[in-house]
């Protein structure tokens, strides 16, 4: 029989986040570390309008682009925090979730054999996803050094004749950088140099900590080559959801939205109708889970230093991210042996590429009590294996 799978599906791996969660939800009494999901309910208000726009009847689709209510919200919003102006009939596009908005991204913009440059540690779906569009992922180790941003330099010198576009991640999962403005400046000078468009994710763009996010979009010159990626499923609590958008161009945002009506159709309705809620009145909620992961994060960066694993403070998202290689182990065995011997499940840090080879990803969106008693087990697992 002839094979049946494609090249550069097969030459894909399997998420490596996946086997270790697969593994806890065999086991009881896991306090898990290792989803990058909000431990939230999505907030009340959000919540209510979702279920109004069902007992209405908002069942049918929606125009391609998403409701024109949601376009305009959104256009506003990006305006009123950034400064980026985005047409909202042609210029923003309503996703499911940011996945479907890297997807389409990538599949508009890569033809077979461009190269797509991607910084890791990054979100397990970066290179995937280029491989998938036809693409070759170009990848440049970022260092805990230089708090894991991706500097000019390193971007430069991976630039070929080849080379398409730059995807970029920031806040970054799985290290929770959050890259300073005058470094996005370094990018944004190699990308007018070379002529290359920018994909920025930046799902986790209002959940920072004492510092601001700089959106790329917003840079001198940088909107016209810039693919602005965002949603509502970290900063809202809506992973559930599925509910992302793109703003681009219209030319880049015209290609994406071709390959989105013959793929998807429209996002979910009453998911919209929730996210107009979100954008309208939410933001006393995405205050007060911003307060409460900062609380979280200080615990957890003061806990994993103290029992000897050193974690650079991350700025962004609701990850930590120590090394753990000083324990003698590697991120596989330590993650392996700490799910089985203490029952606390993290990711492994070359999951997200090989700059995260002796690191482990922790994630801080759950309850501050929980993440207490896993220092508890860490600690434990730790000065037995010292």
């Amino acid at each position: 029989m002839r094979n049946r799978i494609s090249q550069r599906v097969a030459g894909v791996p399997p998420s490596g986040i996946r086997r270790f969660f697969d593994i806890a939800a065999t086991m009881k009494d896991v306090i898990s570390l290792g989803i990058g999901e909000p431990d939230f309910v999505t907030p009340p208000a959000i919540l209510q309008a979702g279920i109004r726009s069902l007992q209405q009847g908002e069942t049918h689709y929606t125009s391609n682009s998403g409701t024109t209510e949601l376009r305009q919200e959104l256009s506003g919003h990006l305006q009123r925090l950034y400064g980026v102006q985005y047409d909202p009939e042609a210029e923003l596009l309503i996703t499911v979730g940011v996945s479907e908005a890297l997807y389409l991204a990538l599949t508009a913009i890569v033809d077979p054999g461009d190269e797509v440059i991607v910084p890791e540690p990054c979100f397990v779906a970066y290179t995937a996803e280029v491989a998938f569009a036809g693409g070759k992922p170009v990848v440049v180790d970022t260092k805990v050094e230089d708090g894991f941003q991706v500097t000019g330099a390193q971007v430069e010198a991976a630039v070929t004749p080849r080379t398409k576009a730059i995807l970029i991640g920031y806040p970054n999962n799985p290290t929770g950088a959050v890259m300073t403005r005058e470094r996005l400046l370094e990018i944004a000078q190699v990308a007018q140099r070379h002529d290359l468009i920018v994909i920025s994710d930046e799902i986790y763009d209002r959940l920072v900590y004492g510092v601001e996010h700089t959106c790329f979009a917003g840079l001198p010159e940088m909107w016209e080559r810039t693919i602005l990626l965002g949603g509502f499923s970290k900063d809202y609590a809506m992973t559930g959801w599925r509910i992302g958008y793109a703003a681009a161009p219209t030319d880049l945002l015209g290609a994406m939205r071709k390959v989105h009506q013959y793929t998807i159709m429209s996002a979910p309705t009453m998911a919209q109708t929730a996210a107009v809620e979100a954008l309208r009145h939410g933001e006393g909620a995405v205050q007060e889970m911003v307060t409460e992961y900062d609380r979280r994060r200080r615990l957890i960066v003061g806990g994993l230093n103290s029992l000897g694993l050193p974690t650079f403070e991350p700025r962004g998202a609701f990850y930590a991210f120590p090394r753990v290689s000083d324990s003698g182990m590697d991120e596989n065995e330590f993650a392996e042996r700490l799910l089985t011997e203490e029952k606390v499940a993290v990711v492994p840090g070359s999951a997200f590429g090989r700059a995260g080879a002796g690191f482990v990803r922790c994630c801080y969106a759950t309850d501050y009590e929980k993440i207490e008693q896993a220092l508890e087990r860490i600690g434990r697992f730790v000065r037995r294996h010292g």
